[in-house]
This record gives structure tokens, sequence and C-alpha cells, in this order.
């Protein structure tokens, strides 16, 4: 109490009230036992007939003082006996006193108190909950009296948490959580909610606050509400059991509901289902436990509400809410401001009354009364905000729906964020969130996401959905549309596979987006649109849906583009969206027929050239002008670029255009180039753009070069082409180069667009070398430079042997230049990979003063800081070495130019070896560049002869001396020593590389061996490392996880030509063969990548078979024979497969490779009866012999 001495403040008589009634409270408790009835009775004398007075007290009293009471009284109450009615009393008017108090004071709690202050408001909840309840007596959770008092226990503890103003322990909230769980799964244990007419009974009996919403859904809501605010405070702080329960607790309601079905529709559900799925949205959007085991039944439940509030309603089919009418876009801005703006001139009205007036004048326009309380938002581009949801002044009704509105939002977000939190378990729910037929029929039975965007009244329910989609569409569960196909509905059975549902879907949200890219007028809801688009384009697999899809996309966004957008503050955005829309449409992969039909009817019919703008082409060929809109300009060209590359034999039609355009922007983009580098100078915002479409229209111009030069990749130059080979050639995988356009094999007989293109773009070359080149080669920005010498990577040799001398010049002194002096590091590797591609061309490798400069300029760059100039520098390296080995082939080396000897080669292995040492990307190319120097690297004998007969030549008529001689021997041991050392290092860089790099190194180190025991020069069976290199072949011919380096390794071991270049491996090489020939079948395929792979693995490993078998009547190896006759009856079926394999081959060009192939399996087959009638097996050798007759 108060102090009473001199000075003191006398306390309120309110303050006089609350001590005297605990103070008498306590003597009572004192001096009589604690007994329910007597309890109840001093609880009713002392504390509950003055609770009115003591309410008003507490905020006069210190809070410690009034918490010590409160806990006093809360103790005292939990001790009574556990007689229901009773308790029901003494409980009741405890939560209540409490509840009111705590509202009015501030505690400063500590963990003790709170948690003692929990477990006396769990004693009374269990009573309010109905664990007693017995009979068919109205009791507990069903008793409408006790429902009160149980909301107002957790109403008291929400304001001791909201009203201390301190951050709460973990631990605080952790027993909170445990406490709201209970309260949750207590009120499960009986009928959760009941009919509405009982409620207003029971609430009509009881004259409290709570009355008008005592239902026990408000017991859930508030526990809910309490459940999301400590996720809120310390959620990524709770243990996983604590993140689990509360997740079993949800799927517990979850499971209630679903048996509910259909929702119950009222203001009181609506703000339950609002706490639940907020509560639910918390838990799933970093959930600390798995929840693939709950999200078929999360789905389930949450589509019961995307149509919360509007079942009972048919939306008007004639106009989709939030859509504009056709002919309203052509309405003008003025006209249209003018209908908007009307109003009656009559006495002044409020504003929320000429709010409504108007969206009733709406209403009347647009026939759809029910849903026009978002018609304005959408029609006038109002952005959505937490306005829509607003409990404003409008009516009951629109109050209402603005809260059922709420609750769709909410589940949605639900939806989005089970498809983060477990894409993979969401994706084969898709089926019961997508469409699969019908999509622009509002079917509201058989609600969908795409019901909510096409139907929906609230911009932002539609927003959400467009936001769900998005995150479908752009997350990990999207993978599994590549499997999808159309096909007709009339060739479905019983049973629909999963690949044609989602044909159906993809095919649906074609329709239903497009539908509303079309007709949508909100700008927000718009872009989100144009983003689901993209990510519709980039999943859908065209190839196997129906042929005009594409077009018609294409063809829509053209229209959309054409037609514009209302406001002038999204015209640009928007644009420019549509149009990175469009390019990415024309750059789907495969091409489409049907597309390249359409645009070559748009060339064929002049409208490119003339006035007449109609079509795709035209569309863009105007927008990519559109100077004062860089982004619009960007995206126009990124469209045109996608055309050139997917639909090249449009391109020389639309040559005089692109040149042109591109032409104009070197002029007034950049009129004249600045003196400083672009790094020593600040660009503005707007500069970097501008430079990024100048860089955009290079690439168009690159691209259209490539198209009419028929640039299909470095050009090969091999002479052992795979489809001279037998069984290998049955099976060749085309390489897709990325960079190269994609022609059709389809129209390959077409008729061209312009009958001029049989030049293949010499003169289009030509002209992009005269008026182009030049400017943007010296430009002052790098990024123009870097795609200007790009360019020049994608010619070809046909075009380049027709320059002139001085055009030739000007590219090789170019790129030299550009590779040499440049000081940005990407124009130096652009400059690599152009002289990478430049080099294979016959004319320049010849050339033995152009690869001088080629191997200097790429011998600086090997040594660059970025290993992305290393990499490129490397590749051209290379193919350097590529080049010159096959002009060894043709020429003597002597005769390559005046300047080019051994020390050449010497030089290009030293840089190769150097670059083993790099990272995986360089050490790959540098292994490449090493197999081919290998292959034509002159060993030991043969050299020596060699370099004596170059000797006597250069003397034939000069008198040698013995002294001579001599020393020309010792001059002669010495470099054939030094080329052995040299050997060896390249095989211990193979043996080094194939251990420690990657895959794309193994694959290269497997080539690169290849290549070395094809060269004539070399002795295998004398050279020490060559069991250790079949060794490694070998293993990874078994062991190897990726079939395409079994398959070349299988192909290295099929290269040496007799047993004695096997020497002591030969044996193991044909029992590994075989064995993995045995089990081809049986190997499991480690990933989806192998799998296009085994098919090629078999034939190689057939053609190795073949090989090696034909050399085993050779060897005396007696266990090898006696190998071969234990597997004889293996081999027997497997050569009778090969046969009547070749059998089938019946067409004329396919005859020489099976005559090859005969010729090959009858060597082997010959080979092994040689060995069987040296083992005397007498009856394999019929079988062989009648084998080898069929043939």
């Amino acid at each position: 109490m108060a102090g009473t001495g001199f000075g003191a403040v006398a306390p309120t008589p309110l303050v006089r009230t609350w001590r005297t009634a605990f103070l008498t409270l306590r003597d009572e408790t004192l001096t009589t036992p604690p007994h329910t009835s007597s309890t109840a009775q001093m609880l009713d004398n002392l504390i509950f007939s003055h609770s009115h007075a003591l309410v008003s007290a507490a905020p006069e009293l210190p809070s410690d003082e009034v918490l010590s009471d409160i806990l006093f009284m809360m103790e005292l109450v939990a001790a009574a006996s556990s007689d229901e009615e009773d308790c029901s009393h003494i409980y009741t008017h405890t939560s209540r006193l409490i509840h009111d108090i705590c509202r009015g004071v501030s505690f400063s709690m500590s963990f003790s108190s709170f948690s003692s202050v929990l477990n006396c408001f769990r004693k009374m909840l269990d009573l309010f909950l109905g664990k007693n309840a017995t009979g068919d007596k109205l009791t507990g959770i069903s008793s409408t009296a006790t429902i009160i008092p149980a909301i107002e226990c957790l109403q008291a503890i929400r304001c001791i948490i909201t009203l201390s103003h301190r951050r709460w322990l973990q631990s605080e909230d952790t027993i909170l959580v445990k406490f709201l769980l209970d309260v949750i799964v207590s009120s499960h244990s009986v009928s959760c909610w009941m009919p509405p007419s009982v409620c207003e009974e029971k609430s009509a009996v009881i004259n409290t606050r709570f009355s008008t919403e005592s239902s026990s859904s408000e017991l859930q809501t508030v526990a809910f509400e309490m459940l999301s605010e400590a996720i809120s405070r310390a959620g990524s702080s709770f243990s996983v059991d604590i993140w689990r329960s509360m997740l079993e607790v949800v799927r517990k309601t979850m499971d209630v509901l679903a048996l509910k079905s259909p929702v119950v529709e009222n203001s009181v559900m609506s703000r339950f289902y609002e706490s639940f799925l907020h509560c639910l949205h918390l838990i799933l959007i970093d959930p600390k436990c798995p929840v693939s085991d709950h999200v078929s039944v999360f789905v389930a439940v949450l589509r019961m509400f995307l149509i919360y509030g509007l079942s009972g309603r048919t939306p008007s089919t004639s106009l989709l809410v939030g859509h504009e009418e056709k002919n309203l876009i052509k309405v003008t801005p003025k006209a249209c401001k003018e209908q908007l703006n009307k109003s009656d001139h009559s006495a002044y009205r409020p504003p929320h009354l000429r709010k409504r007036d108007c969206l009733n004048v709406k209403h009347d326009r647009a026939r759809c009364s029910q849903y026009i309380s978002d018609y304005e938002s959408s029609a006038t581009n109002v952005t959505s905000s937490d306005s829509d949801f607003s409990d404003g002044d409008g009516s009951g009704t629109e109050s209402g729906r603005v809260q059922n509105s709420r609750v769709r939002v909410a589940a949605i977000i639900c939806i989005q964020d089970l498809c983060q939190a477990d894409s993979k378990s969401f994706s084969m729910q898709w089926t019961l969130l997508l469409p699969t037929s019908d999509v622009l029929q509002p079917r509201m039975r058989d609600a969908t996401l795409m019901t909510c965007l096409l139907f929906d009244p609230c911009l932002k329910a539609r927003m959400a959905s467009a936001s769900t989609l998005v995150a479908m569409l752009d997350g990990p569960s999207s993978i599994f549309l590549q499997v999808a196909e159309y096909k007709e509905s009339s060739k479905f059975g019983s049973f629909t596979a999963l690949s044609s549902s989602l044909g159906q879907i993809l095919l649906e949200l074609h329709r239903g987006i497009l539908y509303l890219i079309q007709h949508e007028a909100n700008g927000k809801l718009l872009a989100m649109l144009f983003k689901i688009v993209r990510l519709v384009i980039l999943s859908t697999p065209y190839s196997r849906m129906p042929p005009n899809l594409l077009p018609i996309v294409i063809t829509s966004l053209r229209t959309r583009i054409e037609e514009g957008f209302r406001f002038k503050s999204d015209q640009n955005s928007l644009l420019a969206t549509a149009f990175g829309c469009l390019a990415l449409a024309l750059s789907t992969s495969p091409s489409s027929a049907q597309v390249r039909n359409m645009l070559c009817d748009e060339v064929s019919s002049g409208c490119i050239e003339t006035e007449k703008k109609s079509g795709v082409l035209s569309l863009l060929f105007e927008y990519s002008m559109q100077w004062s809109c860089p982004s619009i300009c960007l995206e126009a060209l990124q469209a045109l670029k996608a055309v050139s590359h997917n639909y090249p034999n449009t391109v020389t039609a639309c040559w005089e255009q692109v040149s042109a355009t591109v032409y104009a922007f070197i002029s007034i983009v950049y009129p004249e180039v600045p003196s400083k580098q672009s790094s020593e100078h600040v660009v503005s915002q707007t500069a970097f753009i501008s430079e990024k479409v100048l860089v955009t229209a290079i690439k168009v111009l690159d691209e259209c070069l490539r198209a009419v030069s028929g640039f299909q990749g470095t050009e090969d130059l091999s002479d052992d082409k795979l489809v001279d080979i037998p069984f290998a050639s049955d099976y060749i995988r085309v390489k897709k180069v990325s960079s190269a356009p994609s022609y059709d094999l389809e129209c390959k007989d077409d008729v061209v667009v312009n009958s001029e293109e049989s030049d293949s773009g010499i003169q289009q070359w030509c002209e992009a070398i005269e008026k182009h080149m030049p400017l943007i080669l010296s430009h002052s920005s790098a990024m123009v430079r870097t795609a200007s010498v790009t360019c020049f990577a994608g010619m070809t040799s046909s075009v380049f042997i027709s320059f002139t001398k001085e055009k030739q010049d000007f590219i090789l002194s170019s790129l030299v230049r550009a590779a040499v002096h440049d000081n940005l590091p990407s124009v130096r590797s652009a400059a690599c990979r152009a002289i990478g591609i430049i080099s294979c061309f016959p004319q320049v490798c010849q050339s033995a003063e152009v690869l001088d400069k080629f191997i200097h300029a790429v011998e600086i760059n090997t040594q660059d800081l970025l290993i992305s100039v290393r990499i490129t520098a490397s590749w051209a390296l290379a193919n350097i070495c590529d080049a010159i080995r096959h002009c060894v082939k043709i020429l003597p080396f002597r005769h390559m130019g005046s300047n080019s000897n051994p020390q050449l080669i010497v030089s290009l292995s030293d840089c190769a070896l150097r670059l083993t040492e790099d990272g995986d990307k360089v050490k790959s190319n540098a292994v490449r560049a090493l197999g081919y120097i290998a292959r034509i690297f002159k060993c030991s004998t043969s050299r020596v002869q060699d370099m004596s007969m170059d000797y006597q030549d250069q003397r034939t008529e000069a008198y040698l001396s013995s002294e001579n001689i001599m020393v020309f021997k010792q001059h002669s041991q010495l470099d054939s020593l030094e080329d052995f050392h040299r050997l060896e290092k390249i095989v211990q860089a193979f043996i080094s590389c194939i251990t420690t790099g990657n895959v794309k190194v193994q694959w290269n180190v497997c080539h690169a061996l290849g290549n070395l025991f094809l060269n004539e020069t070399l002795w295998l069976q004398d050279m020490d490392w060559a069991p250790s290199v079949f060794g490694i072949l070998l293993q990874l011919l078994r062991d190897s996880s990726n079939f395409k380096i079994r398959i070349q390794a299988a192909a290295a071991l099929a290269v040496p030509v007799s047993v004695q270049d096997y020497g002591q491996s030969f044996s193991d090489i044909v029992r590994s063969v075989e064995h993995v020939m045995e089990n081809i079948d049986h190997d499991p395929i480690s990933g989806p990548s192998n799998f296009k792979y085994r098919v090629s693995l078999q034939k190689q490993l057939t053609l190795t078979m073949l090989h090696v078998l034909r050399f085993t009547s050779s060897t005396n190896d007696q266990l090898l024979k006696d190998f071969l006759v234990k597997k004889a009856l293996i081999l027997e079926d497997w050569f009778k497969g090969l046969c009547s394999s070749v059998e089938s081959m019946l067409d004329v060009q396919d005859k020489s490779i099976a005559d090859r192939k005969k010729v090959m399996i009858s060597s082997a087959i010959q080979s092994l009866l040689e060995v069987y009638k040296e083992k005397q097996q007498d009856a394999i050798v019929q079988k062989f012999e009648e084998l080898k007759n069929k043939i």
C-alpha cells in the first residue's frame, strides 16, 4: 500500500477499493479452506460485484501491484474444484475482469509470471472448450455463453503482449505458440462451427460486446491472429519441432474445412478464413520443415476459396470484368474523359455518394452489376492499393464484398507460397489449378486460377492470380511442361496421360492470356500478363502443339502493339514489354513452318517496301527506328535479330532495310567517334542505353550476314568423316551450333524469296565491309567494337575467297590489330574467336605469313589475366593447330612458306603444354591442340631420315666431308632426343589432364589420344607409356558415367592398325571391349543427357569390337584364345544380330556402307575361325563357317 506518512499522497477512493478488495480476499483465503462454493461466493462478494470499480482503479495503481493481485486471483481460481457449473461461472467472470483490466494496464512481466498466467488461462480454456462436456446438453464450445469468455482469455493475453512495449524472449514466444496450438487443437475435438441461427439465439441471452459475433469461429480467429503475430515476431528463431507442430495444426484445420464443403459465407467466417490463411501464408513463406505431405490437401482446400463470395453469381460472357470492350479502344481520350466526368448537375451530394452514383452509371453501361465494384479501378487504370480493401463509407453489402475479396486474395497468395515452398510436389496439382478446357467460360463450380484472372471483380485478386501464375511458370516445376503434347479430345481414351493434360493446360493458358492481352485496360495487370506470356512461350514445346498456335501468339502480340495502349504513362513500358514477348516468340526453337510461311507471304506481298505497313516485319522496322524511346527500339531490334536467326530465308529481301537501319544508328546515335577511350570517361545512363541499342543493331547486322552467307559454324577440314565409317555413320547426331542461323532442312528446296540470293551473301558482305565496318571497328565504345569484330566470326570460306586481296587484308589486319593492340579484354576475346574461325579457311591456313601473325596474336592472349580471354585464345590455338595439321598433310612442311619450319610446331606445343595447367575450360582446348600436334609430330627414327634427306637435298652439288657428316649426325641425335622428351611431356600432360580434368577435358583427352595413335611416325610398341595410356582408355570405357567419354575412348581404342601397336595391352583390350559390349544393355543411365547417346555408344563399341577381333589370330596369347573359346556362344549370337542388321539395309545409298560392313564382319569372323581351328573347336568352327557363308 502507499505510504501514509507526512507528505504522502492519499490514495484515491478507487485505489482504496482495489486494495481493500484484494487484501480482504487474501485474508479470507487464509482463514477459509478453498472450496468451489466458498471461493465463488468470496469472489462474487469481494471482486466480481465491484468489477467496474476495479477496472477503473487498475490504471491508477502500480502495474506490479496489479499484476501480483491478478496472479493471486488466477491461482485461487485455478485451485478451485472442477465442478463444471460453478467453475464456469467463476471462469467467465474472471476472464472478463482480466480482459478489461489488461486493456488499460501495461505489465512488465517476467517469464515465470507469463508462464503462470498461461497455465491459469489454459485451465479456464479447458472448461470453455468443452473437454468435460457430456450428454446432449449444450455445453463447452457448443455454448455461446462459454465462447465469449474463451475469446476474452485470448484477448487478455494479446493485450498483455501488445501493451508490454518490450522485446519478447524466444522462450516466451515458444510457450505462447504451444498454448495457442493447444487451443486450436482443442477446438477441433467437437463441432467447430454452429449454424448462424444457433449463434443468434445464444447471443441474445448474453448482453456483451461480443454478442453479435459469438460463434466458435471467433475463438479460432483470435488464436490464428495471435499465432501470426508470434510468427512475425520470432518465427525465424523457432525450432523445427515448433514449425512441424504449427504445420500439423494447420493441416488439421484444413481437414475440418474440407469436411465442411462448401465453405460458409458470412462476415464472421470471412474474418476467420482471413486470419487462418494469413497464418498459413506466414508458415509457408519460410518453412523450416518439409510440406510435401500436405500439398495435395492444402491445394484442394485453397481451391474452394477461389470463388469465395462469388458462388451465387454468374458473370456475363459478353464483357469480362476489368476488360475494355473492343470499341472502347477506339474512343478518343478526350471523349473518354468527358464520358467519365458526366455527372448530375442537381443539388450537392457528398463525395462518397457521388462515387457510388458514378459506379452505378458504369454499372448500367457495362451490364454487369454484380462485378462493378472494381470495374472503375480497372478501366481507369487506378493502381492497386490497400484502399481496395477498405471498409469506409460503403454499405454493408459492399463491405462484405471487400471482406470476401480479401479471403480470395489470401487463398491465392497461399497457393503461390505452396508453389515456392515445394515446387516438385506442387507440380502434381497443376491440373487442379489450371484449366484443361473452355477457359473463357465462367465455370464457377470448377474454378481455377484462370477463372480468378478472367472473372474476379477485385483487381487485387486478379493481380494475385497473375502473380501466382508467374511463380508457377517461372519456378522449377515448369520444367515438366516440356513433356506436354497436344492431342485432339476425340483421341482421349478412358485415361488421359499427363503429357496430354499439360498440352491442354498450355493451350488454354494461351487462349485465356491472349484474350486478356487484347482486352485488359489496367496497366499494372497488363504488365503482369505480358510477363505470363513470356513465361508461357518459354515453357511451351510448340513443335508438339497445334501448328497454328505460335502464329496466333505472334499475330495477337502484333495486333495489340498496333492498337497501342490507352494511357501515356504505360505506353512506352508496355510497348517495350510487348516487343520483348514478340522477340521471344520469334526466337522459339525449333522454328515454325507456319511462321516462316507467314513471314514469306509478307515479304512476297511487298508490304515492307511499300507504304502499306501491315505485318510483323514492317512493324519491327518501324519501331526499331524509334530513337525517342531506346527501350522500345532495343526490343524491336532484338525481335529482328530473332527473325534473322530463326527464319534466314527472309533476310535477303529485308537486307536493304537492315543495312539502312544499322547505318542510321551509326550516323545518328553516334555522329562522330570520340578521341578518348570509353573507359576514360563516365557516360550517362541515356548514353549507355543508346550504346546498347547500337550494339544490338550491329548484332542484327551480324545475324543477317550469317544468314545470307550460309554460316553453319566452324568449318570442318577433316577428311575422315564419320559418315564414311561403317556402324559409326548409322547414328550421327547433328551438332547444333547456337551462333549459326536455323536453316530448316524442310525448306531447302523451297523457292527463295529473292532469286539474286545465289551469290551466298557476297554482295551483302561487301556492302558491310565498305559501309559499316570502318565506322564501328574504330568506335570509342568497347561494346560496339566487340560486336563489330564478332561479325567476322560469322564469315564463311566461300565468302572470304571471293573478296579482293584488299578486302581480305583489311579483315585479317583488323583482327590481328584488335587481338594485339586493343585495351579492352572483351574486344581481344572476340578477335581471338574470329581468328579461330578464319584460320580454318584453306586459303588462310596455307599462308605461313598469316599463320605467324595469328599465332603471335593468340599466344599473347593466352597469357591474359582474364580467364574469358584465355578461353577464347586457347580455342583459337586449337583451331590453328588443326588447320596446320591439314596443311601438313596436303603439302610438305618446307613448302608452307619461307618462315615455316619445325620450330613452329615446337612453339605451339610449348604454349599448349603451359595451358594444360590452367582451368578446365582452357585445359580442354589445350589438350585438343596437343592432340593435333601429336598427330603431325615427327618421331625419332623417321625424323632423322627425313632431316638427312633434307640436308642432302640442299647440298646436291656440294662435297660432304666425313667431319660434316659426323656433325650432322650429332645434331640429328640431339634433335631426336629432344623430340622424344617433348612427346613424352605431351603424353604425361594427357595422363595428368584425364585424372584432374572435368568431363569435357576427359573427352578431349580421348580425342587427342586418338590423334596421337594416328601418327604415322610413331611406334607404339616401343613406347614405355603405351600400356598406361591404353589402361586409362579402358578404365574410362568401363567406368565413366558419361556416355560421350565412353564413345570417344572406344573410338581411340579402334585407331591402332596392328596387333603390334597394341603391344602387351591387346589381351586386356579385347576382354574389356567384349565385357562392355556384352553388358551394354544392362548399364544404368546416370542422367537424362546420356540417354540420347546410348545408341551411338553401341555403334562405336560394335566398330571397336570388330576392329580388335580381326587381330586375334595374329596374337600368341593362349589365355586370350581360351577366353574367346569361352565366349564363343555370346559372340555367335552377336554376329547373327549384326548380319541380320546388314541384310536389312536395302537402300541403294546404303549399299556401299553395307558392303564395307560385310567386309569388316567377315574379316573378324575369319580371324575367330583361325583361333577356333587352332584350338580344335570343330563345332564352333562349323557354326562360324555358316555365319561367314551367309554374309
